[in-house]
């Protein structure tokens, strides 16, 4: 039997299709890791090649999130046209499951690690169901190492990517990373990890941890933190603000070797962030943890959301005032997007004010509903122009001098995201 896995590319007018440094998706590598050795198996990443349509698989896999859906649906219906049967997964199939289900012939919802082995055993046997779903959160126990040997070689920044943890402890109404893994954490077993990270260096010394919250178990993190500084590592990963309120845990952090945290700062208002159920933040206390990660040598890329009810179009040049003054390394600026699963997307569907369910512009960078104190066009402008600002040169000069070890890993990343957003800005791509 063969099997062909597939991850769509982003749309043409998306930032992330013009983004150079790119690494490969874990779920495409972890569902090859997850089917049996006597099944041949292949994965075809269309960010970086071209998808192969004349090899006749027996069967073809389609991960989708949001934005890649509507790819995604493409490229399933070019295989089934060729008679060649397609299952579909990924959170956008798990909370759109009638509409994926159009374009294939199974869909899985969920996690796949219980249910992955069932579906190849059901098409082999010719007899499969239309919806595969468990309802029980896989235990991370004894999960097999990612098939990174499948990726295509050197076509992308790096493939040291992991996983450690699952789920986060907020409940945030915006995200639906947290709603498809749950609101609990589950952890891998320490020893677990220490036999991937030891792979992983053999390759290279840099790792990205690919965690919704490295610190949502402040016990396991510590732990985890003790057991990385026993090699010479560099890492990445996302954490939420509040690990500079441990300062235990932050200089155990610092000191195992991590350069960079992604953290979701996502407004400068207090109000918004409890609309938001984001309860954790405080705004009154961000300048100061923001320097007390910096004095640990690590680096931060800040996530800001622009277009929540509260906000006016002052909060544009708010922000970027902040994230240059407090020299934010890198930054997300997103627009609200009300990604199907999650409570924000409910809410706007009950109030009517989700103007387009083109997925292709779910991508967080462009409008898709109607903002309450600012037009469309402004949230789309003020958007574009707060992410030109910060990633020109004249804010990147503010932001990293002095130089700290973590802007080896930022230099590099502020260089494509400039060079992206001039790309799109002088193309008819945005429109």
């Amino acid at each position: 039997m063969k099997i062909k896995i597939i991850c769509p590319r982003w749309p043409e007018g998306s930032i992330w299709r013009h983004f150079i440094f790119r690494f490969p998706y874990l779920s495409l590598t972890t569902l090859a890791a997850l089917t049996p050795e006597d099944v041949e198996v292949t994965i075809e990443d269309e960010n970086v090649q071209e998808i192969n349509y004349q090899d006749q698989p027996d069967l073809v896999a389609v991960s989708i999130i949001t934005p890649l859906a509507n790819r995604g649906y493409a490229i399933a219906d070019q295989f089934r046209k060729l008679s060649i049967p397609v299952v579909m997964g990924g959170v956008h199939a798990t909370w759109m499951a009638e509409e994926a289900g159009q374009h294939a012939d199974a869909v899985v919802l969920g996690e796949a690690e219980k249910v992955w082995p069932r579906v190849i055993a059901d098409f082999r046997k010719g007899s499969y169901q239309r919806i595969y779903r468990e309802e029980s959160r896989p235990d991370l126990q004894n999960l097999p190492v990612p098939r990174r040997d499948l990726l295509k070689k050197r076509v992308y920044f790096f493939t040291n990517t992991m996983q450690i943890s699952r789920g986060c402890p907020f409940q945030c109404d915006f995200c639906s990373v947290t709603a498809f893994f749950g609101h609990t954490c589950r952890l891998r077993p320490l020893k677990e990890v220490r036999k991937e990270v030891e792979l992983l260096l053999k390759e290279k010394n840099f790792i990205f941890f690919m965690d919704d919250n490295i610190i949502a178990n402040p016990a396991y993190a510590r732990d985890l933190f003790s057991l990385l500084k026993e090699y010479r590592i560099k890492w990445l990963s996302h954490a939420s603000v509040n690990i500079a309120e441990n300062d235990d845990l932050l200089k155990k952090a610092g000191e195992s070797g991590c350069y960079g945290l992604f953290i979701g700062f996502e407004s400068l208002s207090q109000k918004t962030l409890q609309d938001h159920h984001k309860t954790t933040n405080r705004v009154d206390r961000y300048r100061e943890f923001v320097k007390k990660i910096h004095d640990q040598g690590i680096g931060i890329e800040g996530s800001f959301i622009f277009g929540s009810d509260e906000e006016d179009p002052s909060v544009f040049q708010q922000v970027v005032d902040f994230c240059e003054e407090t020299k934010i390394d890198a930054a997300v600026f997103a627009i609200l997007t009300p990604y199907p699963g999650t409570r924000i997307y409910e809410q706007y569907t009950r109030e009517e004010r989700i103007i387009s369910r083109n997925w292709d512009l779910y991508d967080m960078n462009h409008v898709v509903f109607r903002p309450k104190r600012m037009t469309i066009e402004q949230l789309q402008e003020g958007h574009d122009l707060a992410n030109q600002r910060f990633y020109s040169y004249p804010s990147m000069l503010k932001r990293f001098w002095p130089l700290r070890r973590s802007h080896q890993v930022f230099l590099p990343s502020n260089w494509g995201m400039r060079r992206a957003w001039k790309f799109l800005a002088k193309s008819t791509l945005r429109g």
